[in-house]
């Protein structure tokens, strides 16, 4: 009876040493995403398709990277990219049921996105998903394909 304690009492440890994310169900999010289109703009309704390239792997782990570029080098420079570049890391909180989640940056381009929170909404079909910021006046809606 004892050892069978142990092995219990072992097992309740490693389960609560794990973290969150891997004791939950899997995501959908879960994969590799290619980005198929990304809008921007000022706020909803008011989107304009420019010419991106990227992926987003989310790992079931619970970490998530992304990459995206603008093909023009010298577009100018936004909250995220740096000469038309976009790269970041970081652990990712997923709530399938509220279908958001947040990234918090441990590694990025553009390093004053280090440490940040950053919540999204996100719309999971199939083989697309769409990500928009939880706060709409960001103004952006990126749409990938499963990969």
């Amino acid at each position: 009876m004892k050892a069978h304690l142990k092995f219990a009492a072992a097992i309740l440890a490693l389960a609560a040493s794990a973290p969150a994310f891997a004791q939950t169900t899997k995501s959908p999010l879960v994969g590799v995403w290619r980005m198929t289109s990304l809008q921007v703009g000022s706020g909803p309704g008011n989107l304009q398709a420019i010419p991106y390239s990227g992926q987003i792997v989310i790992s079931d782990a619970g970490t998530m990277s992304v990459q995206a570029m603008n093909p023009d080098a010298n577009a100018s420079p936004t909250p995220y990219t740096v000469n038309g570049y976009e790269a970041f890391y970081g652990t990712v909180a997923i709530d399938d049921a509220k279908k958001t989640f947040v990234v918090t940056v441990q590694s990025s381009l553009v390093r004053n996105l280090i440490g940040q929170k950053m919540e999204r909404v996100f719309e999971e079909s199939g083989n697309q998903l769409i990500l928009m910021p939880a706060n709409p006046q960001e103004g952006f809606r990126v749409t990938y394909e499963r990969q």
